[in-house]
Formats: C-alpha cells, structure tokens, sequence
C-alpha cells in the first residue's frame, strides 16, 4: 500500500463525516421551520463553494471548466443535477419524517450505488455483499412494517416524505456513479467546486434568499452549523478516501443513523417541544440494526482498489 495509506487518520476522518451527517437532520430540520428546502440548499451549496474556491485559489488549482472536453461538462452538469435533487428531498422528506427516519431510509443510497456499480461498472458481487444487500432489504421491511402504520396516523409525518428519501436515495447513488468517470479528469475537490457553483445558478430561481431575514438566532446558527457541515464533512470525507480503502471509509460512514438516533434522544430531553423522537419498538429497532449493518457489510464487501 502506498505510503498515504494512513488508517488511523482515515478512521478519525470517517468517523467525523459520520458524525456530521448523523447530526445534521436536526439542525435542517430547525431551518425547514423558517426556510424551504432549496433555499436551505443554496445557501448551503453558496456557503461550502466559497470556502472550497477560497482553498483551491490558494493553492492554484482552480479548475480550467471551459477548457474541458464538451463530454465532461455534460457529464458534470449532470452529476450537479443528480446531487441537487438528492439536496433538496433530503430536507424535503425532513418535513414529513422523523430525523432517525430519514438515514434509516436513506441507506438505500448505498445499497442502489452498489447495484449501479455492478451493472454499469461491471463489478464483482461478493459473498458479503449479498448477506448486506440481504440484510439490508429484511431491515428495511421490519422498519417499514412498523414505521409506515405510524406515520399514516401521524399528524406531524405524512408517508410522502418516504417517496421524497426515495428519490435523494436514488439520485446521491447516480451522481456518485456519475463522479467516478469526472475523477478521471479532475480532483474531488475541484468538482465540488464545480457542483456548488453549477448547482447554485441551477437553485437560484426557485428560492426565496429574504426568508433568512425571518431567521431566529437559534434558526440563524443552525444554517451556519449546515453550511459549514457541508464544507468540513465533504472535506473530511474527501481526505479519508485519499488515505484509507474506501471500503472502509464507506462502512465507517454507514453508522450515521446511530447517531442521528443519539442526537434525536438528547435533544429531545433538552428541548421536548421543539424535537419528539417516534417511539420504535422491538420490531423497528431490529430493522434499523439490520439495515446499519447491511450497510456495512455491504461497503465492506467492495473491491477496496
């Protein structure tokens, strides 16, 4: 293994985009109260591209867009397109579910990038795999089984919000299959920028920038921690690929839900009127355990080249 293999530090790093994006449910969800979801999304996308552009101009690496071939733009465009809906009904379902319902559904994501892969990219299904992709499948039945009844008589959860993880489900799985011919080309974080930039003008005529002048302080903070969760988690995602397999990287990250569950808990005892956590019983619990475990089964079964 290359000298840059550093699996300490790749765990660390891992371990912190796991955090981030576990948390992070709570803190849109605060937001979606004053903001709608792609608002939140370009100041989100305005925010990390500025802080992204502001590294690479440092270190004179600023991407050369137009000078690509006319295939890559496209291919870019397209990537941006994907990454852009996945934002936005990520925060769309946060209106009509629970945070902690939120992750356990959208661990679809790598179970719909793992297909992907081995029907465009050709790749190998391992033993391992199949008993996460397996797992993965049973777990999300017995949260369903349980979940779905519950919020069809909510008054606060509305079963569309499983339609709207649904879609970033599958649209995060096609841009991340969508970036792998890009990184030919360019570096990750070149193309972040790109997709922030690109994505911003894409959001900029359905939003409504004034709405965060309706903000609260604790609604205000909470759109920064987004904003500069976007940037440290991308970037901490980024740097753990380049120094650890990213098998690894990816079942590591694959326990966000547990967080996001241990983030709802507390701030539900902090804060009982503004965050109520559904009560999940043996069934639902089994399911999420299964589908955080299928995850990783099924990360850790990828050819970690």
């Amino acid at each position: 293994m290359e000298s840059s293999y550093r699996p300490v530090l790749g765990f660390s790093l891992s371990l912190i985009t796991a955090v981030l994006w576990g948390v992070l449910p709570l803190f849109l969800k605060v937001c979606l109260a004053v903001m709608d979801s792609q608002t939140i999304t370009l100041y989100r996308f305005v925010a990390a591209a500025v802080l992204v552009g502001a590294m690479l101009f440092y270190r004179r690496q600023l991407p050369a867009f137009f000078s690509y071939p006319k295939a890559v733009k496209q291919l870019a465009v397209a990537c941006t397109l994907m990454l852009v809906i996945n934002y936005v009904f990520n925060v769309l379902g946060l209106k009509y579910l629970s945070p902690g319902s939120v992750q356990v559904f959208m661990q679809l994501a790598p179970f719909t990038l793992m297909i992907g892969g081995i029907v465009l990219f050709k790749e190998k299904f391992s033993r391992l795999q199949l008993w996460g992709a397996t797992s993965l499948l049973i777990g999300l039945g017995l949260f369903f089984n349980q979940r779905l009844p519950q919020i069809i008589a909510s008054e606060s959860e509305d079963t569309l919000g499983v339609v709207f993880i649904v879609i970033a489900a599958v649209t995060w799985a096609g841009y991340a299959l969508c970036q792998k011919p890009l990184m030919k080309t360019m570096s990750a974080m070149q193309l972040t920028l790109i997709i922030y930039l690109i994505g911003s003008v894409m959001l900029l005529p359905f939003t409504h920038l004034g709405a965060i002048t309706q903000m609260n302080t604790v609604q205000a903070w909470s759109l920064v921690f987004c904003c500069f969760n976007t940037f440290i988690a991308y970037g901490a995602f980024t740097e753990a690929m380049r120094v650890w397999s990213a098998s690894r990287v990816s079942a590591v990250i694959a326990t966000a839900p547990i967080f996001t569950f241990i983030s709802m808990a507390v701030a539900e005892v902090l804060f009982p009127h503004s965050f109520t956590q559904p009560e999940l019983g043996l069934l639902a619990i089994t399911g999420a355990i299964l589908v955080v475990s299928g995850s990783v089964m099924a990360a850790l079964g990828r050819d970690a080249r």
